[in-house]
Order: structure tokens, then C-alpha cells, then sequence
């Protein structure tokens, strides 16, 4: 062992006369812990809730999708062409309008989405923040009494949002009707309207969706809005969000632009994933200061552990012992209680990961976040870079103390002490 590491080592023992630097030095690295700790925990919640409010978006906006200047006439093609490439689990046209929904008592204006319910890519994540009703009568033909009876048939169904519904006040199995402008010849704007049954509420977490889209039948949504045999574009679903680049560029290059334009999530959510990151970003920034502090307060112990040792700086140094041999002992110093606070810190952020995924005692409003528990995704990446970060800042705040600890001059310590 090199006779650096040793002296360091020694120094870390607590005398009777030294009981107050070593005390000194446990709540420093008691302060690092508590340092870590925050800052992993608090990432993992972060990147948890990222995690979460990114697969609630995307579950019901596009991934990735190709649309084309004007009507698409040929999204069977384009959606057989998406379907072959590597990494994508599915394809379904849609058709968006905008309109106004009502109710005997209420009006809201929403954006209206047509999908294919038979299309499991279509439906797939949805089914997951269903409510009530069933999206299988979003398919469903509306039935028709007989000719001679003179009734009129039953409205076919519309799947809302919690909000919406809220809004109008309706409930499943309610009758709505939709209310759309659409352009027909010569320029001219006309109102088309329809009614509609509520067949399905869903509820995304997500106030934006809650509140404005409504989903319908591809194909009565194509009558709705007078566009037969047309849709907007495709949208294609992925296994992996990290394929995201490679198949927007792959589908980039089978349909070019113009006329066509390939689109992914990235772009369409620009604004929300800039401000989630600088918000994380701020965060860690916040918390990494807070291990700033309890690093720092290494100067003042390491400070006091030079005045208390000058008399062995001095004979280290009249047996032969370098300025760079001395600074290397108390960097040492340094940096083993900084890595006793960093390894503690990362355990116990460890076990409150563990504590907060297994152990739902926080609560959040659902109505806001769309869960009810703190989610958790701890990152080994984010562990790691949490651990350098805190080595380094422990590494910066040793290097004063042990630079004037190697400035001692052993013949004026020994004259005078």
C-alpha cells in the first residue's frame, strides 16, 4: 500500500483529541449521502413521469405518420409500404376534422379522429385508458328497422373523452350530435351535421385529448366529411421509440416530398419534450447544488484537519516526503469520505426507487396526472453520472486544503511548534 493511502486512512480514525474533526467529517459525508440520494430519486420520478405523459400521448397521437398535400387516395399502398418496414408493429389511416358536439343542455367544439376499429394498431392503446362502453361499437352498423315502419335508424357510435362527457353531460348510450362545416364545390362552405351515440368514454390523463378528440369509424367518418375513399395520411406505430429517426428517414425515402411528408412525434411535440427536458434540467441543477454545499463543506473540514496536522505535514516532509506526496494524502482524504457519502447516497436512493414503485404511500390527483402514484424509472445511466458528478465536486473541494497543506514549511513548523 502506498504510504499516501496509508497516512490518509490513519487520518480518517477518531482520537480523543481529534473527536471534533471526526464528527465533522461523518456529516460531511452524511451530506453528500443525502445529496445523492435527492438527486437519484428525484430523476427517477422525472424520467418516470416522462415516461408515463409520453406513452399517454402517444398512445393517441400519431408516432410516426405520413401525410400528402390534399386528399390521400392511396393509403392502402402507403400503409402495406409502412407495415414492411423493421421496427414498425402496425399502420391505420385516419381522417381529422373539427366540429362542434352537443347535447340537450351543452356544446363543445372538438377535433374529430376517424380510425379503423377492426385495425388492432388503431385501438390497441386505446383500449387501455377505456373507462366505459367497448370500442367494438364504433364498428357496429347502426340497425334498421323495417322500411315500412317509417323510424329512423339508430345513430352509430362515437367514443369521448371523461372531459367531454363531463361537459355535456352525458353518459354512455346518450345521444349527441355533431355539427361540422365542410367545403364543397365552388369554394362554398356548407354545415353538415349527424347524430351520434356515445358508445365509449375514455379518460388518457391527458387534458389536451380529455377534453377535445373524439374517435369514430373510419368510414363514417369519410361520409361524415364527404370524402369518400380519401384520408389524411397513415399512421404508422412502433416497437421501439428509438427507432423513431431511422423509420421516419426509411419512410422519408420511399415517398418524398413533395407531395408527401413524413412526420414523427418528436417534431409534432417539439414544445412539450423542450419544456420537460429544461425542466429536468433545472431540477438536477437544483439538487446537484445541494451536493455542491455538503462537497464543499470538505474545504472547511479538510481545512481543519491540515491546522491540526502540521506537525506530521512537517516530519512527513523532513523524511523525504514530497509537496506532491502531502496534497496527494489529503486529495485522498477527500475523496474516500466523498465516496462513502456517494455510495451510501446511491444506496439509499436505490431503496426510495424501490420504496416508491412497490410501496404507493404518495398520492397524486388522477384527474391531472392521469395516475394516482408517483411513477418511478430508474436509470443505471442517470445512477452513474450522479455518482462522477459528486466524486468530482468532492475532488474540486479537496484540492485548497491539500494545496496549503503541501505549502507548509517543515522548519518553521518544527522551530515553533
Amino acid at each position: 500500500m502506498r504510504y499516501e493511502l496509508l497516512v490518509a486512512r490513519r487520518y480518517l480514525r477518531s482520537r480523543r483529541k481529534s473527536a471534533f474533526i471526526s464528527i465533522t467529517t461523518l456529516f460531511t459525508a452524511i451530506g453528500v449521502m443525502i445529496g445523492v440520494a435527492a438527486l437519484t430519486i428525484t430523476m427517477a420520478v422525472m424520467n418516470g413521469f416522462e415516461a408515463n405523459l409520453r406513452n399517454r400521448i402517444l398512445s393517441l397521437t400519431p408516432q410516426v405518420q405520413v401525410v400528402r398535400y390534399g386528399a390521400m387516395s392511396n393509403y392502402g399502398e402507403v400503409q402495406a409500404a409502412a407495415e414492411k418496414i423493421r421496427g414498425v408493429t402496425g399502420a391505420d389511416p385516419f381522417i381529422i376534422g373539427q366540429g362542434m358536439l352537443t347535447s340537450k343542455t351543452a356544446a363543445r367544439g372538438v377535433v374529430i379522429r376517424g380510425i379503423d376499429p377492426k385495425n388492432p394498431a388503431a385501438i390497441s392503446d386505446l383500449h387501455r385508458y377505456l373507462e366505459r362502453g367497448d370500442l367494438a361499437s364504433l364498428n357496429a352498423l347502426p340497425t334498421s328497422p323495417a322500411k315500412a315502419s317509417g323510424a329512423t335508424p339508430a345513430p352509430v357510435a362515437i367514443a369521448i373523452g371523461e372531459i367531454v362527457a363531463d361537459k355535456l353531460h352525458v353518459h354512455l348510450g346518450d345521444e349527441v350530435r355533431l355539427i361540422s362545416p365542410i367545403s364543397v364545390s365552388g369554394g362554398e362552405i356548407k354545415a353538415t351535421s349527424a347524430p351520434f351515440r356515445v358508445g365509449a368514454i375514455f379518460l388518457s390523463g391527458v387534458q389536451f385529448i380529455d377534453e377535445t378528440v373524439i374517435f369514430m369509424d373510419l368510414g363514417r367518418a369519410q361520409s361524415f366529411f364527404g370524402r369518400q375513399r380519401q384520408v389524411d395520411g397513415v399512421e404508422v406505430h412502433l416497437a421501439n421509440l428509438d427507432d423513431t429517426w431511422r423509420v421516419t428517414e426509411e419512410l422519408a425515402g420511399i415517398f418524398s416530398f413533395p407531395p408527401y411528408r413524413v412526420r414523427n412525434w418528436i417534431e409534432i411535440n417539439q414544445a412539450a419534450s423542450a419544456g420537460f427536458a429544461m425542466l429536468k434540467r433545472v431540477y438536477s441543477l437544483v439538487l446537484m447544488m445541494l451536493i455542491a454545499v455538503a462537497a464543499f463543506n470538505l474545504v472547511a473540514m479538510l481545512i481543519m484537519v491540515v491546522m491540526e496536522k502540521r506537525k506530521d505535514i512537517a516530519i512527513l516532509m523532513t523524511m523525504g516526503a514530497t509537496a506532491g506526496a502531502v496534497r496527494l494524502i489529503f486529495i485522498i482524504k477527500g475523496l474516500i469520505v466523498g465516496a462513502i457519502g456517494t455510495i451510501g447516497g446511491l444506496v439509499l436512493g436505490v431503496a426510495g426507487c424501490f420504496t416508491l414503485a412497490h410501496y404507493h404511500f404518495i398520492h397524486i390527483p388522477r384527474e391531472i396526472y392521469g395516475i394516482s402514484t408517483l411513477p418511478v424509472a430508474a436509470s443505471p445511466a442517470a445512477f452513474g453520472w450522479v455518482a462522477l458528478a459528486a466524486m468530482f465536486l468532492c475532488f474540486v473541494a479537496a484540492l485548497y486544503p491539500a494545496r496549503q497543506a503541501s505549502k507548509q514549511l517543515p522548519v518553521e513548523v518544527i522551530r515553533w511548534e
